[in-house]
C-alpha cells in the first residue's frame, strides 16, 4: 500500500487527468471497490460494471476529495452510491424477479458454522435486488431505515419489510448451502 504522501501525489496526478496515474489508482483500489460492489450485484460482471462507473465518478470528483482525510472512506461512499444508482437505473428489470420471490415462507433457524466471506457474498447475490440493496445499506453500511427510504424512494416501512424478508431469505439460502455440505447416509 502506498504511503499517505505517495497517495497524495498519485491523486494530484489523477486530478490533472494523467491516464497512467488513473490506471495506477484503478489497479491499486480495484479489489477494495469490487469487495463493496459485489455485495450489491447479481454477479461478478455486474459488479465490474458498477466498479467502472464508480471509478469514473471518483476521477470526475477528485477535486471534491480533501487531502488528509481517508481516501478509502471517500471512495467507499462513491462505490456504494454507484451501486445504488445502478440499482435505480435497472430497477424496472428487477421487479419481475421480485414477484417470483413474493411468497414469503417461514424458515428454520439453524446454527451456521464457519462460513467464508465468499459464501456469504454469494448468498447475498442470490437475494432479489430490492432486498439485497436494503440489506447491504442497513446491515453492512449502517444506514437507518429513513436514510435508505430517502435514497431508494421507498417508505421506511418498506425498507424494514425488505430487510426482514432479506434476512429470512439469506438465512434460508445459507441453511441450504450448509445442508448440501452434509454427507448423505444410506439408511
Amino acid at each position: 500500500m502506498k504511503s499517505e504522501l505517495e497517495l497524495e501525489d498519485l491523486l494530484k496526478s489523477c486530478r490533472k487527468g494523467l491516464r497512467s496515474s488513473q490506471d495506477q489508482l484503478y489497479k491499486l483500489y480495484f479489489g477494495y471497490a469490487m469487495g463493496i460492489c459485489l455485495r450489491y450485484s447479481n454477479h461478478r460482471e455486474e459488479a465490474v460494471e458498477i466498479v467502472n462507473d464508480g471509478f469514473m465518478k471518483v476521477f470526475n470528483n477528485l477535486d471534491k476529495y480533501t487531502f488528509g482525510k481517508s481516501f478509502k472512506a471517500w471512495m467507499r461512499r462513491i462505490m456504494v452510491n454507484a451501486s445504488i444508482d445502478y440499482y435505480r437505473k435497472n430497477e424496472k428489470h428487477y421487479h419481475s424477479l421480485d414477484i417470483a420471490y413474493a411468497n414469503y415462507q417461514e424458515t428454520e433457524e439453524t446454527a451456521l458454522e464457519m462460513l467464508s466471506a465468499q459464501e456469504i457474498i454469494a448468498a447475498i447475490q442470490k437475494l432479489p435486488a430490492s432486498y439485497r440493496v436494503v440489506f447491504n445499506l442497513f446491515a453492512i453500511e449502517g444506514y437507518k431505515h429513513e436514510e435508505i427510504a430517502a435514497k431508494l424512494n421507498i417508505t421506511a416501512g418498506t425498507s424494514k419489510s425488505n430487510l426482514s424478508i432479506a434476512r429470512d431469505k439469506l438465512r434460508k439460502i445459507l441453511n441450504q448451502n450448509q445442508q448440501q455440505l452434509i454427507p448423505k447416509t444410506n439408511g
